[in-house]
């Protein structure tokens, strides 16, 4: 309507408005209209407020409330909602006169909006009425009426939180009493709302049909339907009785309409539901009014008896019954023949549909309620009913239901006790026969034959019912009702006995069926035996009755029944009338069973018989059993028992003459039933000395365990049962028969392979275990001298498993022990007060903390002996508490677990389990111990070794941990060291010292965790020493064996570290001790002292502490040596010099016996070279001066200095002054700045020489361990020597023996090979290139290698090249060095050989160097089988110095080689070369590798980032350098290297590489892609760009420019009067992405020329390996050519060919075109012929 674009009406200059519509409504009506609705007439508006003028409505309401009440008028529900929230909180928070202002419009838009079809508007709008009425309170009043009825709706809306918030807002407004005045204050409005919404509105007058789709329309409508139902049965059932009439008329007008009536039939259940709650309400409280309009209530309510929706049902039953109370004559309104009992009908015999538990409690009153006009003819009447039920029973659907079953069932016994008891003379007896015969007897057999209703009520109210029966019968009265009861029950108990007979008399009796009739019969015995299976029901059916005495004979019994608590289980207080029939009928189905037992050996009879005697053990039933069985027991039972059974009871002769010979029978299985038989038995005896005979007789016989297992069992589990066979437990001749049995046991499962019954072996261990664990008053079942002997069975039963453990056939006699001991353990008192019971609890402790392995013991089976030992020991330390008495256990447990530890027979899971073992004995001893810790302190002490157990765990510590400090130089030493000499590598078991230093650390810490602070410090710090000595001692070990890092993985996981340690105590006493330790050992203790250092990062004054002054060191001793090495790097520079100054004039003082002296020259040089090593002090005026002391030793005492001389009668003491003399020349050439003199050089190139040959000559002594050091001290001396002097040649390299390379490859393998390698290696990368081309190997070949190189070359690289395959870094890499300074000068002997090669053939191929090649293609080999199972793109963690470690580096470092040669090579051999590699697919290999290689994200240093920038530094920005020595990080040392080989593959070989790219698998395709795209393309991008720009390469005609920013390079070609210019663009990508080439200027050159030549240098960029000034140079040749006349190849349109850059040759000799060789054969190939591709003659 008010569409701004739309054609107006003409005279229409202003567009329309609602809001001014409204104004002039109001101003000619003098209101606006406050319709709520469409189609409602503007006439009536008695229930809506009109508002006066609607500027009105601006000027008297708050700006903010106007705001919200505009709101409130959108259509948008989101709006709306929000609105009335904002609403509620504003008049919560507003003040009171603000929010009136509002209230003469909120009842038009609460009229509105409470009918809104949006649940959460309609709940927010009740929760704000709730607010507004909190704030105006009685100044709602003037408007009560106006809201009154849709507030009344309100409460009864279908979405409950709208209805309770509406109802909390009618209680804050009106308290209880006054709500009643309210409503009828404002009845009549009410009446009228709802009226009209009952009778007048429809789905189109409630909702706008334009704008709400039908569905919702029809969904409201319903809606506000059903609440006004119910708003009017909520307003019938508030409004006080005397104004009931004053509505009537309005009533009487309301139910005169059809439609209201039609409600009752309605598709919605709901609007039926209401409906019928509302008829239920008129009955209530206006029967009147009911009564006048009876024939529209009677065929409305009874006609929909059969409605079947869950939702109507309840309401139907209710307003059925309240009619048929309230309507006398309801029955003459409706045809009940016709209309009203086959309904019903038909909703029994479908068992309710689905409702039963809503329909039938509802039966009985409305049979109740049928005149008997109407069920003429009664017996008709009863059986269709009673028959209907039954079939309803039967239905699947009520069957899985136990509520629904449960009902019908009540339901059945409820109406059968109405109609028993409906006193009609001329057809009772028929009656009572039909109820009888053919209703209740079929009803409980078909319960019997369905086990889901076995368990209903059925049962026990048919108990209810025959005593309601049998005290009618016992009363005596005139008229013959005792006769009609007794008649009642005589018929009952014969159809009942008939029916029992039918089913137990028979062959295949159904053993479920034969269960639930005797557990009937224990029902009917007595009612309480059982618990009811409903008890939520409390309430009960009372039938009205004529007779007074009867309904107190009725309270009478029940208050009997009530008070009587106790389960009946005889005969003897049951009712005569009950315990008669009852009594013959268990005897006649007992002779039944026994005759089927006897003659047809039927299980499921017997077991029949045994339930009957359970409930039923009377002499009078064995009388019966006996009298049947005379015939047959006597020739089975055996002479000995029919002696037995003279003259006993009839019980007794029973046991003797059948019992015992099924008891005996082995084919049986189950014997719970005959155990049940004989308790039965047990129950009939006289006495408990007759039983405990009976009992012995029956353990004296060969009856099977099983049996006395179930005995005890069941008297376990029932204190009567216990009471028959008390004596018998605790008597001597069961005691005796269990210990013979444990022993049978024990024996039994512990010889190696035998073999046993596995279900009677459990049977049998159970029954020991229940024996022993099962406890009654505090007191053992058998007795106590029983009970130890058993455990001291056990016991050394267990002992012995252990020796037999080898064999495994042991597991299942520990898992049965282990289950007896820890019943005994858990539930026994005291029982470890037994030395037996302390014995066993250790023997299962040591197999705990044993392996599996060694135990062979599952993980089922370590669950549940741990279990066992830790309850045994809870146990234990309950009872020690209070005590200071020293448990056995404790003792012995600690005793073996140190002889664990100290043996080095453990391996690191063995070691583990240990720890954890003890771990969890030293939680619960400190659960008992509380905060005195006696008992832990106790057992620690008892583990912890003493001063020569500590010592001798040292000194089985191996020596080689020296090794590596000692060629470090962060010690210095001059005697052979001791200690143990074997090697780890040979062994599987760690050292004792490390499983003791775990172990006993561990404990230490769980006990300073425990916050026993207290405990002796000293002897903590002492362990935590000891932990830290063995972790020095692994971290010393050059390649630590798996083993030891298996050990230090399980540290960190079992959080046995220092930094645990830190965290709970002081570290200031653990660094006093370890100082002491290394101030009194020295060597290991003193690195340990630097670690503690230099984890504590302690400052100076601490460390001030430890140091003291110089002097107090003096006399220098091995350990006050090694404490000042290792202090010298924590010294403070005041320090450092004041002690380089005592060492200095020691020196000058020192004599000639002092020279080699730990006190002397020797310890004072060492500690010089400590405090010299990182230059932190300025000492160069001292180092010359030291040289001159040095020098004058030499002159004074020669012989001291091992020059040119074997090293075989060398002292140590001369070794260790030799190596420290060697250490300092190196640092005075790094730091001295003072000039030496010309004699100072004389000495020291001459000592380094004779240092040297004496290291030649004594190289078969490089086992000895200070020769080792001595020739790794010589050749670092060389090394530096050959630093100072890197500008000249290092001539003094040429007196190193030629074959030094070759000896040490045969060295013996050991950590000191690394070391001298390391130095001899560096010394060797300074080898000047003319060296290694004239050098003096012998000559070396290979059988069939083909080769172009000179034979030196060829030997040369022959003799180092398999040295890349050497498992030791520094050769690996020494060689490399030496390798990459001849690569450059290799290509030239092929590019020689070059013209030899044709070109006939298609692809020619040149391999690299073959010794290479060999190399490479046996570490591919090895190679892939290390990472074949890592997917590409995953990082596979190489570790450093293990020999996976050496073979990934050789290959690399062999690329790298390849590469260098690569790139030395011309454009032509680079074809040759690339061919090979595409041949081979090494390449390919090496690609695969590296992305296996390289990290994800390759940072060098610094923190990780996502995106590279320019400052973050990576392995490909960052250039790699390759020390001998390994100075920098290993663990990054591979993956730099393989990121440097990827960055020069990418570099050298961009087309092999992008042509690999484009064949892998798409998810390698996007690794390989977003790697590099990430981190190397910018990289090489710019190194191109950089190339390019500052390239002095000259073209003739042609001027190449490059733009960074842009990554573009523009090639300007010009001849005569072309002019060409070129524009390549770089990829992101680059190099996997192609280089586009695009045209710039071009003068006079047609453009298919034009299109060829950008294709061409396309071409010649994307195929060849080079750069792009090669690419650009290639095509400048091939336009050139073009140029000279050459004619292009017909085939590839290009002079020089793309690959092999050849000139077409091969001539068609028909047509004369040449063509390339390679474009020809590539022709004839893929079409097949040999024809020209031009002419199409054959090709000659």
């Amino acid at each position: 309507m008010g569409g701004k674009n739309k054609q107006r009406t003409k005279g229409n200059v202003r567009p329309s408005s609602s809001g001014r519509a409204a104004e002039l409504l109001a101003k000619e009506r003098g209101t606006v209209p406050g319709f709520i609705g469409f189609g409602t007439s503007q006439s009536d508006l008695g229930y809506v407020p009109a508002i006066q003028g609607a500027e009105e409505v601006d000027s008297l309401v708050d700006a903010d409330f106007r705001m919200v009440l505009r709101k409130l008028s959108k259509r948008d529900v989101t709006t709306k909602l929000k609105a009335m929230q904002e609403f509620g909180t504003m008049c919560k928070e507003r003040e009171a006169e603000v929010v009136k202002g509002v209230l003469p419009y909120w009842p038009r838009i609460y009229c509105k909006i409470s009918l809104d079809h949006d649940r959460r508007v309609r709940e927010a709008t009740q929760q704000s009425f709730e607010q507004l009425i909190l704030k105006v309170k009685k100044h709602l009043a003037p408007y009560l009426k106006s809201i009154m009825g849709y507030w009344l709706i309100a409460q009864c809306d279908t979405y409950s939180p709208a209805a309770s918030a509406a109802k909390v807002a009618f209680e804050k407004a009106f308290p209880s009493s006054k709500q009643p005045e309210a409503l009828v204050f404002c009845k009549d409005e009410i009446l009228n709302i709802l009226q009209d919404h009952l009778l007048k509105e429809t789905a189109d007058t409630l909702s706008d049909p334009q704008t709400v789709p039908e569905e919702e329309r029809e969904a409201k409508f319903f809606r506000i339907l059903t609440c006004s139902l119910l708003a009017l049965k909520k307003l019938l059932s508030m409004l006080p009785k005397k104004e009931m009439h004053s509505l009537e008329e309005k009533l009487m007008s309301l139910l005169s309409q059809n439609k209201f009536w039609k409600y009752s039939k309605n598709s919605i259940s709901q609007v039926r539901s209401a409906f019928f709650e509302l008829i239920s309400a008129f009955c209530q409280h206006l029967p009147e009014v009911v009564k006048a309009e009876a024939p529209r209530v009677c065929p409305a309510v009874l006609l929909s008896i059969d409605d079947n929706d869950a939702v109507v049902c309840p309401a139907l039953w209710e307003a059925v019954l309240y009619t048929i109370t309230t309507i006398e004559d309801c029955w003459s309104h409706v045809n009940a023949r016709k209309g009203v009992l086959p309904k019903l009908w038909a909703v029994l015999r479908e068992g309710g549909r689905g409702l039963a538990a809503v329909i039938y409690p509802n039966l009985l009153p409305f049979i109740s309620k049928v005149p008997p006009d109407i069920v003429e003819p009664n017996l008709e009447y009863f059986r269709v009913f009673f028959s209907s039920i039954i079939q309803g029973l039967s239905s699947e659907r009520t069957t899985a239901s136990p509520s629904e079953s449960s009902a019908i069932i009540t339901a059945f016994m409820e109406c059968l006790c109405f109609a028993v008891l409906q006193k009609r003379e001329e057809d009772q007896s028929q009656i009572h026969q039909m109820l009888i015969c053919d209703q209740l007897i079929p009803f409980i057999n078909a319960v019997l034959k369905e086990p889901k209703l076995q368990s209903g009520p059925l049962f026990y109210q048919t108990a209810e019912m025959l005593s309601s029966w049998e005290a009618k019968a016992e009363l005596s009265d005139d008229d013959g009702t005792d006769e009609v009861f007794q008649k009642l029950l005589s018929d009952f108990w014969g159809h009942l006995l008939n029916m029992c007979v039918l089913h137990v008399d028979r062959l295949d009796a159904d053993e479920k069926l034969l269960f639930a009739i005797s557990g009937m019969l224990e029902i009917l015995q007595n009612p309480k035996s059982a618990t009811k299976p409903n008890n939520r029901k409390s309430l009960k059916i009372r039938f009205a009755d004529e007779d007074e005495s009867e309904r107190n004979t009725e309270s009478l019994k029940l208050t009997e029944r009530n008070s009587d608590s106790e389960i009946q289980a005889n005969l003897h207080q049951t009712s005569r009338l009950r315990k008669e029939p009852l009594e013959n009928l268990v005897c006649n189905l007992a002779e039944l069973s026994i005759v089927h037992v006897n003659e047809h050996k039927s299980e499921q009879h017997l077991k029949f018989l045994s339930a009957l005697l359970n409930t039923f053990s009377s002499n009078r039933v064995f009388q019966v059993l006996l009298e049947q069985g005379n015939d047959i027991s006597p020739a089975q039972a055996e002479s000995q028992n029919e002696g037995k059974a003279r003259n006993r009871s009839p019980s007794v002769q029973f046991l003797y003459l059948n019992l015992i010979t099924w008891l005996k029978e082995d084919w049986r299985k189950d014997t719970h039933f005959l155990v049940d038989i004989l308790y039965s038995v047990l129950h009939c005896c006289n006495n408990n000395d007759e039983r405990k005979a009976i009992l012995d007789d029956l353990a004296k016989m060969d009856l099977k365990w099983v049996i006395f297992l179930q005995i005890i069992q069941k008297a376990c589990s029932s204190t009567i049962k216990l009471s028959l066979v008390s004596d018998w437990l605790k008597g001597d001749t069961l005691g005796e028969k269990l210990v013979v049995l444990a022993d049978d046991l024990c024996h039994l499962g512990l010889k190696p392979r035998a073999a046993s019954s596995g279900s009677a072996s459990s049977e049998r261990w159970t029954l020991l275990s229940l024996v022993l664990s099962q406890h009654v008053k505090s007191e053992s079942l058998i007795g106590e001298t029983f009970v130890e002997r058993i455990i001291d069975k056990l016991q050394a039963a267990l002992s012995k498993a252990k020796d037999l453990s080898e064999a495994g056939d042991t597991e299942s006699s520990v898992s049965f022990i282990c289950d007896v001991a820890s019943s005994f353990f858990s539930s026994v008192k005291g029982c470890l007060l037994m030395p037996s019971s302390e014995d066993l609890l250790l023997t299962i402790f040591q197999l705990c903390a044993q392996r599996q392995d060694a135990t062979h013991l599952t993980d089922v089976l370590v669950c549940k002996l741990k279990h066992t030992w830790m309850s045994g020991v809870n146990s234990l330390v309950h009872q020690l508490q209070g005590t200071q008495k020293q448990s056995t256990f404790l003792l012995k447990a600690a005793l073996w677990v140190k002889n664990q530890v100290q043996s080095s027979t453990l391996d690191v899971k063995s070691l583990q389990v240990l720890i954890s073992a003890v771990s969890d004995l030293l939680l619960k001893l400190m659960e008992a111990d509380g905060q005195s810790g006696y008992l832990v302190r106790a057992y620690v002490e008892h583990v912890t070794p003493n001063k020569i157990e500590w010592r001798k765990l040292h000194e089985s510590l191996c020596s080689e941990w020296m090794h590596k400090p000692l060629l470090e130089g962060r010690l210095s030493m001059n005697c052979e060291p001791l200690g143990s000499s074997v090697k780890l590598c040979n062994t599987n078991k760690l050292p004792g010292h490390l499983c003791t230093s775990a172990l006993l650390s561990k404990m230490v810490l769980l006990q300073l965790k425990n916050g026993n602070h207290d405990a002796e410090r000293k002897k903590i710090d002492n362990i935590i020493a000891e932990l830290l000595y063995s972790l020095q001692w692994i971290e010393e070990l050059e390649n630590p064996p798996n083993l030891l890092l298996e050990y230090l993985h399980m540290l960190e996981e079992m959080h046995i570290t220092y930094e645990e340690f830190s965290t709970l105590n002081s570290t200031a006493s653990l660094q006093q001790t370890v100082f002491d330790r290394s101030e009194e050992h020295g060597r290991l203790w003193s690195l340990t002292m630097a670690k503690v250092i230099r984890a504590e990062n302690a400052v100076s004054w601490e460390r001030k502490e430890l140091f003291k002054t110089a002097d107090g060191f003096l006399p220098l001793t091995e350990g006050r040596l090694h404490t000042l090495q290792c202090l010298s790097s924590f010294l403070i520079e005041e320090e450092k010099r004041e002690l380089v100054f005592h060492c200095v004039a020691k020196l000058m003082t020192c004599t000639q016996t002092e020279l080699s002296s730990t006190d002397g020259a020797f310890g004072c040089l060492s500690i010089l070279n400590s405090c010299l090593k990182d230059r932190s002090i300025d000492c160069d005026h001292l180092l010359p001066a030291i040289l001159k002391i040095i020098i004058s030793w030499k002159n004074d005492n020669e012989d001291s200095f091992l020059f040119s001389c074997s090293l075989k009668e060398a002292s140590a003491q001369l070794l260790g002054f030799n190596i420290e003399m060697m250490r300092y020349l190196p640092l005075l050439l790094k730091y001295s700045t003072a000039p030496l003199a010309d004699n100072e050089w004389d000495f020291l190139m001459c000592s380094m020489l004779a240092w040297l040959e004496t290291t030649s000559e004594s190289r078969l002594l490089y086992h000895v361990p200070l020769v080792q050091i001595f020739a790794c001290a010589s050749c670092d001396l060389a090394s530096a020597v050959s630093t100072y002097f890197e500008a000249a040649a290092p001539d003094s390299t040429a007196n190193l023996p030629k074959n030094l390379v070759r000896e040490t490859k045969n060295a013996s393998e050991g950590s000191f090979q690394n070391s001298v390698l390391s130095s001899l290696g560096e010394a060797l990368t300074y080898i000047s290139k003319e060296q290694l081309l004239n050098h003096k190997l012998p000559p070396k070949f290979v059988a069939g290698q083909k080769t172009n190189l000179p034979d030196e070359l060829q030997t040369l690289l022959n003799t180092l090249s398999p040295l890349l395959l050497f498992r030791a870094r520094p050769v690996q890499v020494s060689v490399y060095h030496m390798l990459h300074k001849i690569m450059p000068e290799l290509p030239k002997f092929d590019d020689e050989d070059l013209k030899s090669y044709g070109d006939e053939e298609e692809e020619l191929a040149l391999s690299p160097p073959a010794a290479l090649m060999s190399i490479l293609a046996t570490q591919e080999l090895l190679l892939e089988n290390i990472l074949e199972s890592i997917p590409v793109g995953e990082f596979a963690v190489i570790q450093p110095l293990s020999d996976e470690f050496c073979l990934v580096l050789g290959y690399l470092l062999t690329w790298k080689l390849t590469l260098a040669f690569f790139k030395a090579a011309s454009s032509q051999l680079r074809v040759l070369y690339s061919q090979y590699f595409r041949r081979t697919k090494s390449l390919n290999k090496l690609l695969y590798h590296l992305f296996r290689l390289m990290p994800e994200n390759p940072v060098f240093s610094g923190p990780t980032s996502e995106v590279p920038n320019k400052d973050t530094k990576t392995f490909f920005t960052e250039e790699l350098h390759l020390d001998v020595k390994g100075s920098g990080v290993l663990s990054s040392q591979i993956p730099h290297l393989a990121c440097s080989v990827y960055h020069i593959t990418l570099k050298d070989l961009p087309a092999m590489v992008r042509l690999w790219w484009n064949s892998c698998e798409k998810r390698v395709f996007n690794v390989v892609d977003k790697f590099t795209s990430k981190y190397v393309s910018s990289v090489l991008s710019s190194q191109e760009i950089s190339s390019v720009q500052t390239s002095t390469q000259l073209f003739n005609g042609m001027t190449v420019k490059a733009r960074s920013a842009a990554r573009e390079v523009i090639a300007t070609y010009s001849v005569d009067d072309i002019f060409i210019e070129l524009i390549i663009q770089l990829p992101s990508n680059y190099p996997l992405g192609s280089i586009t080439v695009e045209s710039g200027k071009r003068v006079g050159v047609a453009v298919q020329q034009w299109r060829n030549w950008m294709l061409q240098l396309s071409t010649y960029l994307t195929h060849q390996n080079g750069s792009i000034m090669e690419g650009l140079s290639l095509w400048k040749n091939n336009v050139d050519k073009r140029f000279e006349g050459v004619e292009d190849c017909m085939i590839c349109f290009s002079v020089i060919h793309g690959s092999n850059y050849s000139l077409p040759k091969k001539a068609c000799r028909t047509c004369k075109k040449k063509f390339h060789s390679a474009c020809l054969y590539k022709w004839f190939s893929s079409s097949n012929k040999s024809t020209c591709p031009l002419c199409r003659e054959t090709f000659l």
